[in-house]
C-alpha cells in the first residue's frame, strides 16, 4: 500500500467515525424532550464540526 493509499484509508476511517458520531448526535437530537437538551446536543454537534474542519485544514497544510 502506498503512502497515498494509507493517507486515504486513514482519512476515510476518520470520516466514517465522524459520520457515525453525527448520526448518533442527530438521533439524540430528534429524541430530545426539551429545548435545553437539544441546545446541549447542538453544542456537541458544533464541537464535532469544528474538529472536522480543523482536520481538513491540517491535511491541506500538509500537502
Amino acid at each position: 500500500m502506498s503512502t497515498f493509499d494509507t493517507e486515504m484509508a486513514s482519512s476515510t476511517d476518520s470520516s466514517a467515525t465522524v459520520d457515525e458520531e453525527v448520526r448518533r448526535l442527530y438521533e439524540r437530537y430528534q429524541a430530545a424532550e426539551s429545548d435545553a437538551e437539544r441546545h446541549q446536543i447542538a453544542l456537541e454537534m458544533g464541537e464535532l464540526d469544528g474538529r472536522r474542519h480543523a482536520e481538513i485544514y491540517a491535511a491541506l497544510e500538509d500537502e
